[in-house]
């Protein structure tokens, strides 16, 4: 991936200790994006089972990389899959475990995304991790799930400083509850839009007429365009924004990796139609998914009802119909557009390996928009 970046923030070797409460940070101040509710959270952790890991690596100016674990949920996830889909948008990129997704429909390992040059160590510790788990001692096949993109204007990316004991420990301190953002685990060298990116997450919750379900996003921010927020686009007024060379100045190129959960009960192919939805919410960021961009999606279902458990017998599986998925889908977009801008809104300004990225300039931002609105 040409100009993908992944950020996490903290110090080598140490958990990510990024924004830490509610992934608001938009909403407080004063950007509303939708018509849905989020979560106590505002977070993919709001979907009953979901944990988040960062590891953070920073060290002085030129290594700025990490990595973020998603686990749907807390048992052995390799006797207990649960249904995924995945769609690409635009497919520069090397997200390991894609074929597997998209030929059985299913998740087993925890969902991984690091830099571009360090996925084979997300992968090792993927499986490593899972050999590990208790009543996997048979196990000679596991399919890891890795996504990335490319930190390398503020990371020395060719120095491939994430190890494996750095992936297993994003995995292994995984948890629940408030999920940090900005310059965070994968998100610590990423560039979104010509400001500093990062990770981000928001979620929405149905009202109960329309089933009650979660819907919750994490995304990797490392992807350009021209940013619009909320329906006004604000990038030409920044002075920052896609064909600005031709127009102006800067390049189209960046990457984004979405992860979407829910605890609806959705088979593979209602998943895999939740993920293609993630991208009306990046698009309505004002991505144009450019070339060089590599643009993916994931979707899974923590539903116990529809795990796929080893040893069972035929399981009678709930799956929601197609007549019921509107809502989710409209979820799925309004939680992506909003995690993007929780994790530039979260992101700080970065003296990095080629040279200082700025964080998104709030006070610059703020006098573009309507006038703001509560919910």
């Amino acid at each position: 991936m040409s100009r993908k970046f992944i950020a996490i923030a903290a110090l080598p070797l140490a958990l990510a200790a990024g924004h830490a409460g509610a992934s608001d940070v938009a909403r407080r101040s004063g950007i509303v994006i939708g018509i849905l509710s989020p979560g106590p959270l505002n977070a993919i952790t709001d979907v009953p089972g979901v944990r988040v890991g960062h590891v953070t690596i920073e060290r002085g100016k030129d290594i700025h990389t990490g990595v973020t674990a998603i686990l749907p949920h807390g048992g052995n996830l390799f006797r207990e899959k649960v249904p995924a889909g995945i769609v690409v948008a635009n497919g520069f990129g090397k997200f390991a475990g894609s074929t597997q997704i998209e030929e059985l429909g299913e998740v087993e390992t925890p969902i991984l995304l690091t830099n571009t040059l360090s996925v084979a160590e997300a992968m090792a510790a993927s499986v490593e991790w899972t050999l590990a788990q208790p009543g996997n001692e048979d196990v000679r096949s596991v399919n890891a799930v890795v996504g990335e993109t490319n930190d390398g204007m503020l990371n020395d990316i060719r120095g491939r400083h994430v190890q494996v004991a750095d992936a297993r420990r994003a995995i292994e301190t995984a948890a629940a509850g408030a999920v940090a953002e900005g310059n965070v685990g994968a998100g610590t060298g990423t560039v979104a839009f010509g400001c500093k990116g990062g990770i981000g997450s928001a979620s929405r919750r149905l009202p109960a007429s329309l089933g009650g379900w979660t819907v919750g996003v994490l995304v990797q921010a490392n992807y350009g365009g021209v940013l619009t927020i909320d329906g006004t686009a604000v990038g030409p007024a920044l002075g920052r924004y896609d064909f600005q060379r031709e127009i102006e100045e800067r390049r189209a190129d960046g990457s984004v990796i979405v992860v979407v959960a829910t605890d609806a009960p959705l088979s593979d192919r209602n998943l895999r139609r939740l993920a293609a939805r993630a991208f009306a919410g990046i698009a309505r960021s004002g991505s144009s998914f450019s070339n060089g961009s590599g643009d993916y999606a994931v979707a899974f279902s923590t539903a116990a009802s529809v795990r796929r458990k080893t040893g069972t017998a035929i399981p009678m599986v709930a799956d929601l119909p197609n007549g019921a998925m509107s809502p989710a889908f409209q979820a799925a977009a309004e939680a992506t557009e909003e995690a993007v801008l929780n994790a530039m809104l979260s992101a700080r300004t970065t003296v990095g390996h080629r040279g200082t990225v700025e964080a998104l300039p709030l006070d610059r931002v703020l006098p573009l928009l309507p006038k703001p609105r509560s919910r």
